[in-house]
C-alpha cells in the first residue's frame, strides 16, 4: 500500500476541487491511502469525500510561519513512513513540513524558494491546464476531469434530517437555495439588490428561500430577506459546514457567487446558477453538469481584484436579475416542482 499525505489548500472551493486529485490517486495508483494535512475547518468537507482515508489538522493559521511548530509537525509525521507528499499551495511553508519529515518523493509546482524543498518540482503550464482542479489533477499525471471525475460530496440522510428539524425547515415547497458571500472581497458579490429580486420572484411562485453563508455574512442575508419580502429563512451562521453540504442538497436550485459555496452546490449535484465578475469560470467554473454560469464579461474582467479597481462593479452591477431567473426557469422549469 502506498502512504500519500497531500497538503491542502486553504480555501473551501480549492480543498473541493482538490477532490479531483484525490480521485485521481487510486486510478493511477491502486491501493494507494490518502491522508490530508489542512486546516481544521476543512475536516466537514473531507469527511464527505470518500476517497480521504485521515485528516490531520495543521495548528497553523493563514501566514503563520511558527519554525518550531512545523518541526514538531514533522517528527510526527515523519513516524508515519509517508511515501510520498504531494503539495498543493505554492507557498514555500507549505513544502517544509514534508521535506522536514524526510518523505521520500515530494510533489508540487515550483513555487516560492521551493528548490530543494520539492524533488520533483513541476513548471506549470497555466496555459495547457486553465482549470485548478486539472492542475490539481496533473501532479499525478491524471487527465482533465471530466464529469465521471468531478468532485463528489456525500451526503448523510440521517445528519440531513436531524439539521431540518433542528432548524425548524420543511421540505414541502421548492426550495431556493441562495449563496450571497464570498470570502476573498466584494468584487464577487453581486448586489443584495439582484438577489433579493430573484428571491421574490421565487416567493411569488410559491417557493421558499434560505440564504446560506458564515456569521460574517448575516447581516447580507438579513438585508437581501427585508427586500424580497416575507418567507426568507436567513440560515448564515446558524449552520456547520457539513450541516451545509446536507441542506444545499435539499434544494431545487441554487444561486451563489463564485464562493466556496458554490462549489459545495455543485459537488452534491443540485442545479446551480453562478455568478462571476472579478473572476474567471475558466479556472474555477462549478463542476457539475447540472450548473450554469452567468456573467457579463466585460473588457475589465475578470480582473481578480478583491474590489473594483474601477469602483463602479459593473461586471455584477449591470448583471440584471431577469438573466439569472431565465436560467433558474430553465433549470426548473414553472410546474416542474422538484424537490431533489
Amino acid at each position: 500500500m502506498r502512504r500519500c499525505l497531500i497538503v491542502g489548500p486553504s480555501w473551501v472551493g480549492d480543498m473541493i476541487m482538490a477532490q479531483g486529485l484525490y480521485r485521481a490517486l487510486p486510478e493511477r495508483y491502486p491501493e494507494t491511502q490518502i491522508e490530508v494535512l489542512a486546516p481544521a475547518w476543512s475536516g466537514p468537507i473531507l469527511s464527505r469525500m470518500a476517497e480521504v482515508n485521515r485528516v490531520i489538522v495543521s495548528p497553523f493559521g493563514h501566514g503563520r510561519f511558527d519554525l518550531a511548530g512545523r518541526r514538531a509537525l514533522a517528527r510526527e509525521l515523519r513516524a508515519e513512513n509517508y511515501d510520498w507528499a504531494i503539495v498543493l499551495p505554492n507557498s514555500w511553508k507549505s513544502a517544509l513540513v514534508p521535506w522536514l519529515a524526510h518523505i521520500p518523493r515530494r510533489t508540487g509546482y515550483l513555487g516560492e524558494f521551493r528548490y530543494g524543498l520539492l524533488n520533483e518540482a513541476r513548471r506549470l503550464d497555466k496555459r495547457g491546464l486553465p482549470r485548478l482542479v486539472d492542475r490539481y489533477r496533473a501532479l499525478a499525471d491524471a487527465p482533465p476531469a471530466g464529469p465521471d471525475s468531478y468532485p463528489h460530496l456525500t451526503v448523510d440522510p440521517v445528519k440531513q434530517a436531524a439539521s431540518l428539524v433542528r432548524l425548524g425547515l420543511v421540505l414541502n415547497r421548492p426550495v431556493l437555495a441562495l449563496c450571497p458571500g464570498a470570502e476573498y472581497g466584494p468584487a464577487k458579490r453581486w448586489p443584495e439588490t439582484h438577489y433579493a429580486a430573484v428571491a421574490k420572484a421565487k416567493l411569488d411562485q410559491g417557493w421558499q428561500v434560505w440564504l446560506f453563508g458564515s456569521a460574517g455574512d448575516r447581516a447580507v442575508g438579513e438585508m437581501i430577506a427585508t427586500l424580497a419580502g416575507d418567507g426568507c429563512r436567513n440560515l448564515a451562521g446558524e449552520t456547520a459546514l457539513d450541516e451545509v453540504v446536507d441542506l444545499l442538497a435539499c434544494a431545487s436550485a441554487v444561486v451563489s457567487n463564485d464562493s466556496g459555496l458554490m462549489h459545495v452546490a455543485a459537488a452534491v449535484d443540485v442545479p446551480v446558477v453562478a455568478v462571476y465578475g472579478s473572476t474567471d469560470p475558466g479556472y474555477t467554473p462549478p463542476l457539475s453538469e447540472r450548473a450554469r454560469v452567468v456573467r457579463l464579461g466585460l473588457k475589465c474582467s475578470p480582473c481578480f481584484k478583491r474590489e473594483c479597481p474601477l469602483g463602479h462593479l459593473d461586471c455584477l452591477v449591470k448583471l440584471e436579475p431577469a438573466r439569472v431567473l431565465d436560467i433558474l426557469d430553465q433549470l426548473n422549469p414553472p410546474g416542474a416542482r422538484s424537490l431533489s
